[in-house]
């Protein structure tokens, strides 16, 4: 018994931080370390991703639950490589009718590696400041020219 309590000890001191986040439209369960197969993304191999649509954060002593997302919540991912799942078949049939379709699909999908999941106040906020900044320069180009 004493094995058992140990091991659940064990992988209790591995789960100490993890975090659910929203990608792909999909839910994934994130911890540091590990890799993780979403869609394919718009990135090169070993490029950084930010996710920060973080929906539960889990540290050592506590668990953050976002209404609907944890304010200043991220999660650091990197390209490893991009790759395609395997091929399932789709076979549409119509009764008594001799009508047959077989149709096969691979999903395109993105590996990626968890770096680092943080909470707290960060960097990307300045920049999205700089983006309305752009933004509302745009508009102001646009009425001098007309």
């Amino acid at each position: 018994m004493t094995n058992s309590k140990k091991s659940s000890d064990n992988s209790s001191k591995n789960n100490e931080l993890y975090a659910i986040a929203e990608t792909s439209g999909q839910q994934f369960w994130f911890e540091v370390d590990r890799y993780y197969d979403i869609d394919r993304l718009n990135a090169k191999e070993k490029d950084k991703i930010t996710l920060e649509k973080v929906l539960l954060l889990k540290d050592k002593n506590s668990i953050t639950i976002g209404k609907p997302y944890i304010k200043d919540a991220k999660i650091e991912l990197e390209v490893v490589s991009h790759k395609r799942d395997k091929k399932i078949l789709v076979y549409k049939m119509r009764p008594k009718k001799k009508t047959r379709r077989k149709m096969g699909h691979r999903q395109e999908l993105t590996r990626v590696m968890v770096k680092s999941i943080s909470i707290g106040k960060s960097s990307p906020k300045p920049s999205t400041k700089k983006e309305t900044v752009k933004k509302e320069l745009k508009p102001k180009s646009e009425k001098s020219t007309n």
